[in-house]
């Protein structure tokens, strides 16, 4: 190895090693770790300034074809910090604030529950599947951040051990949210940087996904019943008669029937953006501006929900994995692939999917999905042009739905569990990975099979 190969080496394994032990936050690690990469790696080691210039690529912000690609999305392939990506996710977290804000997710949480009559068993079910489908088009952090909210104040109400609930939410919001390049940070960051579509992933993992959501619902409702039962049954003298209504979200229902057509026109415009030929920052500007015009007497309210610490962390972790893929590290990850499976199709799929899913089980895959897509774009332009897509729905499966088997696989794990434990409901790593564990091994192991009848 050379020297700019072993310090960029080192500097992505100890800030993986710090994000992992998550005693600060993951920006922290991610900011440092590209400063060094910039300053050792680029400027000191290879003395070359323009290597600094292609990971910020500023210049391509100001390129028409970066706002409007036109009907043909091509494919990033610049090294560097994605800015699709982070303007996309950004111009999200603004739309998703103005949803909270006007009471959007309470409303349709506590409509869902209303229609099962507030029946225990029936909300584990419906809440779950709400989970997953609501993740397909927002992302799975923020799913989580209302629905355990809510599930804790029906829990409350209704006289049940919310536990079980959370933790198949959380499952069905990575699974759900796999079926979609909307729906989990690792799919915008394989969506943006592969040049696919929103309906490129409905049509390639959408089915296997939701195959998976099937099989998810199936397993914690034979899993939590009679759980739930029992915590329901224990109290049920103090359930009371009353219970909150959707109405009582909607404070103001001029400002919910607005911020609910703007996540319409959205996701319309999510669905549509191969045809119409505009990017997903573009998208994300647009969801930003119309959710800023419509709370203009909230804006500083709604940009304070704005999570700019993670939007902080992607351009730091952006940064680091570009020190791996300048010094040549990630094009031999992809030759020893390669070499290991004799470029067989079947078996990097099989090699990607199971790496994937087990390293998204004790690390954030984000960071994961961030470092494999330049393997498996050099995995493909050694292996033929026609693999590139298969093997980027099987990081996409692999990473997503990998996430679910331990508290920290996935942001929404992080997410979930949190807000059950500032609620009084901790959920132990044991009690967590007892459920989540099999039912991740048994969704991969499903993917597995489907990827191979649909692609080798």
């Amino acid at each position: 190895m050379t020297l700019s190969q072993i310090f960029a080496l080192a500097i992505f394994l100890v800030m993986f090693i710090v994000i992992i032990i998550g005693k600060v936050h993951r920006m922290i690690p991610a900011l440092i770790g590209g400063a060094l990469t910039l300053i050792i790696v680029f400027l000191v080691i290879e003395r070359n300034p323009d290597l600094v210039v292609q990971t910020f690529s500023f210049a391509q912000l100001g390129q028409g074809h970066f706002w409007v690609p036109g009907k043909t999305i091509v494919e990033e392939g610049a090294t560097g910090i994605n800015w699709q990506t982070i303007i996309f996710i950004g111009g999200m977290m603004v739309m998703v604030e103005g949803l909270g804000a006007a009471g959007f997710f309470r409303w349709i949480c506590l409509l869902v529950a209303k229609m099962v009559n507030y029946k225990v068993v029936p909300i584990l079910v419906v809440f779950t599947i709400l989970s997953g489908f609501l993740s397909m088009f927002i992302d799975s952090i923020t799913v989580l951040l209302f629905l355990a909210s809510i599930t804790v104040e029906l829990a409350r109400t209704l006289k049940f051990d919310p536990v079980p609930v959370i933790i198949a939410e959380i499952f069905a919001a990575n699974t759900g949210g796999s079926a979609t390049m909307s729906g989990d940070p690792p799919n915008i960051i394989i969506g943006t940087a592969l040049g696919l579509s929103f309906m490129d992933f409905v049509v390639n993992t959408g089915f296997i996904a939701w195959v998976g959501m099937v099989v998810c619902v199936l397993f914690f409702y034979f899993a939590f019943r009679k759980t739930l039962l029992a915590s329901h049954q224990s109290a049920a003298k103090e359930v009371p008669e009353k219970y909150p209504q959707p109405k009582e979200a909607i404070k103001n229902r001029l400002l919910f029937y607005l911020v609910t057509a703007i996540f319409v026109l959205v996701i319309a415009l999510l669905v549509t953006h191969a045809q119409t030929g505009i990017s997903v920052a573009l998208i994300g500007v647009i969801a930003a501006a119309l959710t800023v015009i419509t709370l203009a007497r909230q804006f500083k309210h709604v940009m304070k929900g704005v999570d700019w610490r993670t939007l902080l962390f992607f351009i730091g972790l952006f940064i680091t994995v570009a020190g791996l893929e300048q010094t040549g590290i990630l094009k031999a990850l992809a030759e020893y692939i390669g070499k290991v499976s004799g470029g067989q199709l079947s078996l990097v799929i099989a090699i990607i999917l199971w790496v994937s899913a087990f390293a998204s089980a004790i690390i954030d895959n984000i960071p994961f999905a961030a470092t494999m897509v330049p393997v498996i774009r050099n995995l493909a332009g050694a292996m033929g042009a026609s693999t590139l897509h298969p093997l980027a729905w099987t990081l996409a499966l692999g990473t997503d739905i990998g996430g679910n088997a331990t508290p920290i696989g996935a942001s929404a794990n992080v997410v979930g569990t949190a807000i059950a434990d500032r609620e009084g409901y901790p959920i132990s790593w044991g009690r967590f990975c007892k459920y989540c564990v099999p039912s991740m091994i048994l969704v991969v192991a499903i993917c597995n099979i489907l990827l191979y009848i649909r692609y080798v």
